[in-house]
């Protein structure tokens, strides 16, 4: 695993040990595939300079990743120093077949989850429908009511935030990570039906939320 992850990630309190202010220009990189099979390269050597390199180049979006399930941001970022150590723990898996940053994400969803699952009992069981009060609205309404197209990212992810655990979990791996319904209710321990209930709530509570935050723009 190497002393870099041992030693250098350490995000509890927000902060990296190491410089973060160009990773948004640095991501621009990941795009060259020949580039990026070298920086794994290094990593599986346990070259400190490629580990901090691979770090820089996805923290932002897998940061994006982990907030999908968390409740606030410290949360967050420990999720993503567990998904880090992982993804580097398997990267001799990784076979460059498919896409590099769709592998990570689906270590960092999964351990998203994994946290949820240990910090509380059945969280993707049950919900409370005092969450939301929409009246005679249709519960199967169709995702592109939802008009997620178009909105400012940051207004789009602060109303999926507010999403219950149980919503926001479902709703993430469904729209998100792609998974099925079927898939979803083997990782979360629940039904094909909770999970499509789960999601048609989540629906109806984002578009709710969405609602109120346009209004309150206005």
């Amino acid at each position: 695993m190497g002393v870099f992850l041992k030693e250098e990630i350490k995000l509890k309190t927000g902060k990296a040990t190491f410089n973060l202010s160009k990773r948004l220009t640095n991501e621009t990189n990941v795009e060259n595939k020949e580039h990026l099979e070298q920086i794994i390269r290094g990593c599986l050597d346990n070259n400190r300079r490629s580990q901090e390199t691979l770090f820089k180049l996805y923290y932002g979006k897998m940061l994006s990743v982990c907030m999908r399930y968390s409740t606030d941001r410290d949360s967050a970022e420990e999720v993503l120093q567990e998904g880090f150590i992982k993804i580097f723990d398997k990267l001799d898996a990784f076979d460059y077949k498919g896409s590099f940053e769709g592998w990570m994400r689906r270590i960092m969803a999964n351990t998203a989850i994994d946290s949820i699952r240990k910090s509380k009992k059945d969280p993707f069981l049950t919900d409370n429908d005092e969450d939301f009060k929409l009246g005679a609205v249709d519960p199967m309404v169709d995702s592109e009511e939802l008009e997620l197209v178009g909105l400012k990212a940051e207004i789009a992810m602060e109303a999926i935030n507010e999403l219950s655990p149980a919503y926001k979990s479902v709703f993430s791996l469904y729209v998100f990570e792609e998974y099925k319904h079927k898939e979803i209710a083997e990782i979360l321990g629940i039904s094909e039906g909770t999970s499509k209930s789960n999601l048609a709530k989540a629906k109806l509570n984002l578009q709710k939320i969405l609602k109120e935050k346009f209004m309150n723009i206005d």
